[in-house]
């Protein structure tokens, strides 16, 4: 046991070296901007707390910057939630404003992991115009069938303090309904529904889907994850990708 467990703790400072050196490689002053792409329910918000952690980036989900603003009830807020209430995409002039303020902050100099932007190539042409020479791009694809996805997100549970995600079938809390993190309690969202859901995933493969194409024509920015595996190995295949140099 204790020979595996070694052997894990090597493989992972191995694997935050290879990040470390990869990220760094073409020009440290170049902000590393980190998309992670893919269907609603294929896993970017399950990894990207942890990566943010290994890679020190800060984690910027738009989805969290909608639900903030719904919270506290804003115009923007207001306007946001109609859209998701239908499972649909929230209008590019909605998202640009807010996420490029956030972006502005001092925790992003070195660069930030982006989940949930862009969700469209207009979005990504917008990233790129506003980002301009001084970054670089890595996209991450985290591929899951529709019928998966489905089982996936009807079952997913929130915690409604530290925003900690749990599944009921899958990661299911050790008290039910109870945050095992901070004790808080935890809730479905209404767009996780499998009738919104079906609906998110039509519009993903019709508007989101040729982000894979964009960022594929562009040499070494696009990162295949198969994200049917267990949480344990797709965050190792992500580590993996980053640690990549091509």
């Amino acid at each position: 046991m204790f020979r595996k467990l070694f052997a894990w703790v090597v493989m992972g400072c191995i694997m935050l070296t290879g990040v470390g050196n990869a990220m760094s490689q073409s020009n440290p002053k170049l902000m590393t901007i980190i998309v992670l792409l893919g269907p609603p329910g294929a896993g970017k918000g399950t990894h990207a707390g942890p990566l943010s952690e290994h890679i020190s980036l800060p984690h910027i989900s738009t989805g969290d910057l909608f639900r903030e603003n719904i919270r506290n009830n804003t115009v923007l807020g207001q306007k946001v939630k109609s859209f998701m209430d239908q499972g649909k995409l929230v209008p590019d002039e909605l998202v640009l404003d807010m996420l490029f303020q956030r972006m502005e902050n001092p925790d992003c100099v070195r660069g930030c992991i982006l989940d949930g932007f862009p969700r469209t190539v207009s979005q990504a042409k917008a990233l790129d115009a506003k980002l301009g020479k001084k970054s670089r791009i890595i996209a991450l694809n985290f591929n899951v069938p529709d019928a998966v996805l489905i089982e996936r997100i009807s079952g997913r549970l929130i915690c409604k303090e530290c925003k900690k995600p749990y599944h009921k079938r899958f990661d299911p809390p050790r008290q039910a309904n109870v945050c095992d993190a901070c004790g808080g309690a935890l809730y479905s969202r209404d767009d996780d529904q499998e009738n919104i859901v079906r609906k998110r995933l039509e519009v993903y493969h019709e508007e989101s889907q040729p982000l894979i194409d964009y960022y594929a024509k562009r040499k070494g920015e696009l990162r295949e994850i198969d994200s049917q595996n267990s949480k344990e190995q797709v965050f190792r295949d992500v580590m993996i990708a980053l640690s990549s140099k091509d």
